[in-house]
């Protein structure tokens, strides 16, 4: 289970937080203020969600000191949403920095691709599976008795589904994660990049055993061992 320091002050947020958060199986654990924050955070959290007006130590400053010892994604919530706001905490290393009032659903949205890419930026840089390789350095893979190399955005979701292994990926995330939110390919474009990885992988394209697709779903990876 991955483990979220909520840093936060203002308790209807921190139960609708928690609440959500915990629905999509993630372990919460809250901190109300910027000194509490700093006294409970260690290499055990996946994410740390944090308000830049707190009590005590300002969000920006618990970011900072954080960023002297830990590469964890931090994502920065705050009424505070001008653009000087926002490169002030991108430049502290923060993540991401959403601005309240939020979409529920795009905070877990963005939640999910921060955790997501810290597993993908865990992975070796070469990975094997029945037989085949895949270089992540080189954008070359090896599969079938053949080497290929590979467009970027193909070594992207590739990476992105390897790091999911046995998941199912949806659209939206693969959408958010690849192509980002200021760009527009329809749900074809994913299933073109599909196609193509299974022309690569697979033996029998009509009958996927590694790229599997779930109708209105997403798409999932799967190893034979």
């Amino acid at each position: 289970m991955k483990k979220i320091l909520l840093v936060e002050d203002e308790e209807s947020l921190i139960n609708v937080l928690t609440l959500n958060l915990e629905l999509e199986n993630y372990e919460v654990d809250v901190a109300t203020t910027g000194k509490n924050a700093l006294t409970r955070f260690n290499d055990s959290y996946h994410l740390v969600i944090l308000d830049v007006m707190l009590p005590e130590i300002s969000g920006f400053d618990v970011c900072r000191e954080i960023r002297k010892t830990s590469h964890v994604p931090i994502l920065f919530i705050s009424a505070k949403g001008t653009s000087a706001d926002r490169i002030n905490g991108l430049k502290l290393g923060a993540d991401d920095y959403l601005v309240k009032p939020f979409n529920l659903e795009e905070l877990l949205l963005r939640v999910a691709i921060l955790i997501d890419r810290q597993k993908s930026e865990m992975l070796p840089d070469v990975y094997y599976f029945d037989g085949h390789e895949v270089n992540f350095k080189t954008f070359e893979i090896k599969a079938n008795g053949q080497l290929h190399t590979v467009s970027k955005r193909e070594m992207e979701l590739l990476k992105l589904l390897i790091s999911k292994k046995g998941e199912v990926v949806s659209r939206d995330l693969i959408l958010d994660t690849i192509w980002g939110k200021e760009q527009f390919p329809t749900s074809r474009t994913i299933d073109n990049y599909i196609l193509s990885l299974r022309k690569y992988f697979e033996k029998d394209n009509r009958n996927p055993q590694y790229f599997k697709s779930l109708r209105g779903v997403g798409y999932k990876f799967e190893t034979k061992s």
